[in-house]
């Protein structure tokens, strides 16, 4: 396993797909800067990687322009249709999560890709999305990833989703050609037409048809209200660094938060990979996450008190109520995993940090008509209840389990980070950014580092703290006697995600780090 990172003079891409990645260095040396690059990496991972993320799903991004001098966050999410209302569940205990009942929230990822590269972007649309329409038409060599997850969810999928993914019944071999034309003529519209070809035209009227037929409840007037938006980020200083997130509906306040309480230990005294490592980053989630299940939800329809979670004096008052000898007994619910995360710097000194996903790995699993888009079941997270904060209502946006992280050192970008994984998001990156700032990781070393998540996954009872087998069995034995429930992992589990950082020294090099559990690559010049 290489501990080495990749290093470039100029630039850097990584994702979790070196066809992704190759696609983003392309367009770089075609002329084109990060934020060209950054589109053609999220197109080509809608191509490439069609089981985490699509053109039928959500994305959320943090962009650092050189020439502007500070943060952005687009938050490219969608809202549930304004149809779509709890009685539409009555009798049901929880919004199905499969099926074209759970497809409740329009798509926002075409919206955002148009958003960041007309804002920011050198080259024309169509010339973006160029590498993703030639991976549909003419096909890629299916990645392991898919066709384990194919395997594993195959049965979630409609008749139209498994003529495509599971052709004869069963997934391409691995390496096989998988072509996707439907998606690849889907794509020809949209760079044609740009975003409104998906919110106001063929696009939006085809899947809008299929709703109807179906039984959904997405309709042509849903799509074409959609809008996301550039919004300010939240942020938080943390060791010379200020840290930011996208703001609610995302969960990254959260990822501050956690900080905000670590800041109070001193990790001269800690040594990485220790029990005392393990257990104070977990009990400083864990309790990131009680308040962030109390309050999250979309900000539209009830405020999110972010200037009191985020309060430095909060965060010492938290960081005193731990305890280093026992774990905290806390609880949370299951929340989805599947994601794709990627990263790109370029030689101007811009910078984005992004992610995306169709929620569950391959989403609702229905594929909208003759599209080729397979639409995300993230509305599906909403509760029935109505004194829920997450409560279903018309128009409204999901508790978003996205956050691309960004760290500026001097106003300017140091770290981009961020990892697959719904609940492991927050957790994966406080390990990375500790890692990196406090033990002096490369990305590479970082990423590789044994991990651990905490919470519970679908099906599962207890609260549990899943812990790669590499942390050793000392360490694994002085968790489990601090009362946590530990499971031992394997050496390198998929259940931790996908991560993926680029740090930028002093001299201005980049350097890049993917994780081992993917198929992903870091490419930099």
């Amino acid at each position: 396993m290489t501990t080495g990172p990749v290093i470039g003079t100029k630039t850097m891409v990584v994702s979790p797909h070196y066809l992704a990645s190759a696609a983003g260095a392309g367009i770089l040396q075609k002329g084109g800067n990060a934020f060209d690059a950054a589109v053609a990496v999220s197109a080509t991972l809608a191509v490439v990687y069609p089981h985490m993320t699509g053109l039928g799903g959500d994305a959320f991004w943090l962009t650092y322009s050189a020439g502007e001098g500070h943060v952005r966050a687009y938050n490219g999410s969608g809202r549930s249709g304004y149809g779509v209302r709890r009685d539409r569940y009555a009798g049901e205990a929880a919004i199905p999560r499969r099926g074209i009942r759970s497809a409740i929230t329009v798509p926002g990822m075409a919206d955002s890709w148009a958003a960041v590269q007309r804002q920011y972007g050198r080259l024309t649309f169509g010339e973006v999305l160029e590498p993703a329409i030639g991976y549909a038409s003419a096909g890629f060599p299916l990645s392991p990833d898919q066709h384990g997850g194919s395997i594993l969810a195959g049965a979630a999928l409609t008749p139209e989703a498994a003529a495509i993914y599971l052709p004869g019944g069963r997934p391409p071999a691995v390496h096989g050609k998988f072509v996707q034309t439907q998606l690849a003529g889907t794509l020809r519209l949209l760079a044609a037409g740009g975003r409104d070809a998906f919110y106001k035209g063929a696009i939006a009227q085809d899947i809008a048809n299929y709703m109807h037929a179906a039984g959904g409840y997405l309709t042509r007037d849903d799509f074409a209200d959609h809008h996301g938006e550039w919004v300010d980020p939240v942020s938080t200083d943390y060791h010379g660094h200020t840290v930011y997130q996208a703001p609610p509906n995302s969960q990254g306040f959260a990822a501050l938060m956690a900080l905000n309480i670590l800041e109070h230990f001193d990790f001269g005294n800690i040594e990485q990979g220790s029990y005392e490592y393990y257990h104070l980053l977990a009990e400083a989630l864990k309790l990131s996450f009680r308040d962030r299940d109390q309050v999250l939800t979309d900000p539209a329809f009830r405020p999110v008190p972010l200037d009191q979670l985020l309060d430095k004096q909060y965060g010492g008052q938290l960081a005193a109520s731990i305890s280093m000898q026992r774990a905290a007994v806390l609880g949370s619910e299951p929340i989805g995993r599947d994601t794709a995360y990627a990263a790109v710097v370029d030689g101007e000194g811009n910078a984005v940090s992004f992610i995306q996903s169709l929620y569950f790995e391959f989403g609702s699993g229905a594929v909208a008509g003759e599209t080729g888009i397979l639409l995300q079941n993230r509305g599906s997270f909403f509760s029935l209840d109505p004194a829920h904060i997450n409560t279903l209502e018309p128009h409204k946006r999901t508790f978003h389990t996205l956050m691309p992280a960004m760290a500026c050192k001097d106003g300017k970008p140091a770290f981009l980070y961020g990892t697959q994984g719904g609940e492991g998001q927050p957790q994966t990156q406080t390990m990375l950014l500790t890692r990196m700032l406090h033990y002096g990781m490369n990305p590479q070393e970082a990423v590789n580092a044994p991990r651990f998540v905490w919470g519970r996954t679908w099906g599962e009872p207890t609260q549990e703290l899943k812990v790669e087998k590499r942390a050793g069995q000392l360490v694994l034995d002085e968790l489990a006697a601090a009362g946590h429930i530990v499971r031992q992992a394997g050496e390198y589990d998929g259940i931790m995600g996908h991560a993926h950082a680029i740090a930028i020294d002093g001299n201005g090099y980049r350097s890049g780090g993917t994780d081992p559990r993917c198929d992903g690559a870091a490419i930099g010049w």
